[in-house]
């Protein structure tokens, strides 16, 4: 037995990435996620400087998403050209199959080569290259499909959230970008771990989604998102109104100035009768009012991130 190669190419896998990877798990050795350190060109969702940080988190979410499917595997972060970094990965492991995710036209170097056809031709026969493209330009003219970006991060693992996003996919498809910005106090382990386990649960239900991490500013890592990423309209989760920040800075209504797209709002802790009622209004609407909630200092700490 040999082992597997998942490679990340700017791109986080999704669920397509995830059935390929459930189907040969069980031939392989174990099983490697690998990222190079490029920034990603769909959704410019990291500083330059912080392409090493970009691409671990693409690591650590798909190997917690894959623990999720009871699949163990280990995650490397290599060097900033795809090229180098795939190449690096298949002489180390030595694999018997590579599963490339990349955007359907990945291209490096000056000559601006294709990568799945430079993989191809100088590791086939001996690896097999597989190819499961990531049809961002795809996705984006395609009028079945809906694509919402939901916002969330001490209440991502909000069973009411997950079970909101499922009931809105029942009568169309659905593709989720959700971003989870940082907050002092929330381990970045934690905010991962939730992260693939929402993502896992759309994944069960065959609803595509992609995920990850951003930086601390709420706000910014929404505009970034609007501006670089397919977005139909806008779910913020946030915990109740006494305890979010997120409420406290008018999140919601500032998101609304910025964009012609719905924006609505998640309060986590809803119960399955207010969330369906919401849904069954017709997603996406606003669910609260604008509200700035007045915070007491001393409960500060418990925010949203």
């Amino acid at each position: 037995m040999k082992p597997l190669v998942i490679f990340l190419n700017e791109v986080a896998g999704g669920r397509k990435l995830l059935q390929a990877a459930v189907e040969r798990a069980g031939e392989a050795s174990y099983v490697v996620v690998v990222a190079p350190q490029n920034q990603p060109t769909a959704g410019q969702l990291f500083s330059p400087e912080e392409a090493r940080e970009a691409a671990r988190t693409r690591v650590d979410v798909t190997l917690a998403v894959l623990d999720e499917f009871g699949i163990e595997a280990i995650g490397e972060v290599l060097d900033p050209s795809s090229d180098l970094a795939l190449g690096d990965a298949i002489r180390s492991h030595r694999p018997f199959e590579v599963l490339l995710s990349c955007l359907y036209d990945s291209r490096f170097g000056l000559t601006r080569r294709a990568l799945e056809e430079w993989a191809e031709g100088t590791f086939e026969p001996e690896v097999k290259i597989t190819h499961i493209p990531v049809r961002i330009e795809d996705d984006s003219i395609s009028l079945e499909v809906t694509h919402p970006l939901v916002v969330a991060n001490q209440t991502i693992s909000s069973p009411d959230l997950a079970a909101r996003l499922i009931d809105r996919s029942k009568d169309r498809p659905h593709r989720f970008t959700i971003i989870a910005p940082a907050t002092d106090g929330v381990p970045m382990n934690k905010v991962t771990r939730d992260l693939a386990g929402l993502m896992s649960a759309l994944y069960r239900e065959d609803i595509d989604s992609t995920g990850q991490p951003m930086s601390p500013d709420p706000f910014s890592s929404i505009q970034d998102a609007i501006a670089h990423y397919r977005v139909d309209d806008v779910l913020i989760s946030t915990l109740s109104g006494e305890q979010s920040r997120w409420l406290e800075s008018d999140l919601v209504g500032r998101v609304r100035e910025i964009t012609d797209k719905p924006v609505a709002h998640h309060e986590a802790g809803s119960s399955p009768e207010a969330v369906a009622a919401v849904v069954a209004e017709g997603e996406p609407v606003g669910d609260t009012d604008d509200r700035e909630t007045a915070v007491e200092p001393e409960d500060s700490a418990k925010d949203e991130a």
